[in-house]
């Protein structure tokens, strides 16, 4: 075989002139992305009546880092913390499950009227929640369950979301159906087949899943204010909003409260991060 025709040099030059051009765009794209984020962190650390100097103060001078143990001393943010890890968890675990549940039945299996009920799944996506709010209220009132964490957790327990749903059964009609086929002929049923094969190969698609559940749920406001009362049932949300005030708002305190708010969403996006771009970039048995 003949060898392969290097490159001209001007056609290299022109390739990493663009790729250096992409790369400094990309790179100041996200730099001013992450300005809101640095200057939450330097202002939990700024004294109070230092957070909007101009020019702008970026590194606290001095540091304050009592700020902290003082926000979190505040409210009982360590009971509101510990109840939207709860209702989060709690969403993630049933959401998900559901979902690839109901996503594998649309899927793989055959039984009457299976694409309308699937279409009228997808149209509940364009249904905003504040049109299904005043429903849900007058249901859950009359269960008696206001005040209480089941509104905010039972609903993902059947069917999860019409998202998650769409995003499984698109990943499993990806996963050859040679697979399906070994499996029931060694006598494996729908729900074996779903335990042991299909969640096995969609360790991407669960991860997407967990980071999405995981920030809606994390940072939802509107339900918890609607459906918890008491102090000691309300989330991290609530709690944020609670400190800022109608007629002051001592916005290094808050910022400090924002930021161990938002670490557990970091930590969660770096542990799945290997999973969810595959996910993006990889279809089924690539998943593995």
């Amino acid at each position: 075989m003949a060898a392969a025709k290097p490159k001209a040099p001007r056609k290299r030059i022109r390739e990493l002139t663009w790729k250096t051009a992409a790369y400094v765009i990309l790179g100041a794209v996200g730099v001013v992305q992450l300005i809101p984020f640095f200057w939450m962190i330097s202002t939990s650390f700024k004294p109070r009546g230092t957070e909007f100097l101009w020019p702008p103060q970026w590194i606290p001078n001095p540091v304050v880092l009592a700020n902290y143990p003082t926000a979190l001393t505040l409210l009982p943010f360590f009971i509101f913390f510990r109840n939207t890890l709860i209702i989060t968890i709690a969403n993630m675990i049933g959401g998900i499950g559901t979902s690839l549940m109901a996503a594998y039945g649309f899927s793989r299996l055959r039984f009457p009227y299976r694409s309308l009920l699937f279409s009228v799944c997808l149209s509940t996506l364009m249904l905003p929640d504040v049109v299904t709010l005043v429903p849900q209220f007058i249901m859950f009132k009359q269960l008696n369950w206001v005040n209480t964490f089941l509104p905010l957790i039972v609903p993902n327990w059947f069917g999860g979301s019409a998202f998650f749903i769409f995003l499984g059964r698109q990943f499993f009609t990806t996963i050859p159906m040679e697979l399906e086929d070994a499996a029931r002929m060694d006598g494996a049923s729908s729900y074996r087949i779903w335990w042991s094969i299909m969640i096995p190969l969609s360790k991407a698609v669960i991860a997407s899943m967990a980071i999405f559940s995981f920030q809606s749920n994390w940072n939802d406001f509107t339900r918890p204010l609607v459906y918890l009362y008491d102090t000691d049932k309300q989330t991290m949300a609530l709690g944020l909003s609670v400190m800022k005030g109608v007629y002051q708002t001592d916005w290094n305190l808050l910022m400090a409260i924002s930021t161990v708010f938002t670490i557990p969403m970091i930590v969660l996006f770096f542990l799945a991060q290997r999973q969810f771009m595959r996910g993006i970039v990889t279809t089924g048995l690539a998943g593995r």
